[in-house]
């Protein structure tokens, strides 16, 4: 019951939640029709999904494709950069806000230890904290958020577009399951590596609880890659490469909340930072100390 009383329990309860959602969304609209459609006949669907969202989609994809000569697999990879790059913000957000929650992590520590007895005291001042380093501990869910309707968009119009279902990329047929099982490996591979890049560079108290996150959702993703259209898990690939070379940027050279001198620009110092001004604070005490005791050694001569 511990993961219901933290802030990032709650946000990995709801992260699973939302992929439990996404799950039951694209298996039900991977049920209720197989039909395909031209780009032109999904705009006249009378579908406000279809003719509003879905439409736009595909054809970004159609246009891509013509750009690439036919070629529907750089499309999406294509789709992907736009995408990522548009929710790039969001990102840099998100890193900030988790290098702002590591530095605080011990002001958090004395918080639960003072104020156990009294947890709606300790919520209090736990917010209080967060408003005041600028933390937002939810923050770590808003790109995903923002992206499952542009991904549960994306699926509509890999599934029901007429042109990308007769296409090929490389050794897949986009508009099949991948059944030589490769796709489904590198898709839950690229999964793994991005969550296990997450945690060693996001240390964080739930690590109980990423570590289940971590085994379980690339098992998941291998199981939807070998069901869905091979363009979907094409899909996860590519976003799968995009933040594991953005976060490696993002997060180079800040593994550890000790490597935070600042956040946001508010002034909270890390251990490092005081045990660094500590030194020189001892180094310059202990000289003019040493030059005093000269001095009088001096004197008395």
């Amino acid at each position: 019951m511990s993961l219901f009383k933290t802030s990032r329990g709650r946000k990995w309860i709801l992260l699973i939640a939302v992929m439990v959602l996404a799950v039951t969304v694209l298996s039900g609209c991977g049920q209720s029709s197989s039909a395909t459609q031209t780009t032109q006949q999904m705009k006249d669907s009378g579908s406000f999904w279809q003719a509003n969202v879905v439409y736009y989609f595909s054809l970004a994809l159609d246009t891509f494709a013509r750009w690439f000569s036919g070629s529907y697999g750089l499309a999406v990879l294509v789709m992907v950069i736009i995408v990522r790059t548009i929710i790039l913000p969001l990102s840099i957000k998100q890193v900030r806000s988790s290098k702002a929650m590591q530095a605080i992590q011990p002001e958090l520590k004395k918080l639960k230890e003072k104020y156990k007895d009294n947890p709606e005291k300790q919520q209090q001042e736990t917010m209080r904290l967060f408003q005041e380093n600028k933390v937002n501990p939810m923050a770590g869910c808003l790109p995903l958020i923002v992206q499952m309707p542009v991904f549960i968009a994306l699926y509509n119009s890999i599934l029901h577009n007429s042109h990308l279902r007769d296409h090929s990329f490389l050794w897949l047929q986009l508009g099949a399951p991948d059944k030589t099982f490769i796709l489904p490996i590198v898709a839950a591979i690229t999964t793994f590596v991005q969550s296990r890049m997450m945690m060693k560079m996001n240390p964080s108290p739930q690590q109980g609880a990423m570590q289940f996150m971590m085994m379980v959702y690339p098992v998941l993703i291998f199981f939807m890659s070998y069901q869905f259209p091979a363009a979907l898990p094409l899909y996860w690939v590519f976003s799968n490469l995009y933040t594991i070379i953005q976060n490696y940027f993002l997060y180079r050279g800040n593994n550890t909340a000790a490597d935070v001198a600042v956040v946001s620009g508010g002034g909270t110092s890390t251990k490092a930072g005081s045990v660094n001004l500590n030194k020189s604070g001892n180094k310059s005490g202990n000289k003019s100390g040493n030059k005093s005791s000269k001095k009088g050694a001096k004197k008395s001569k």
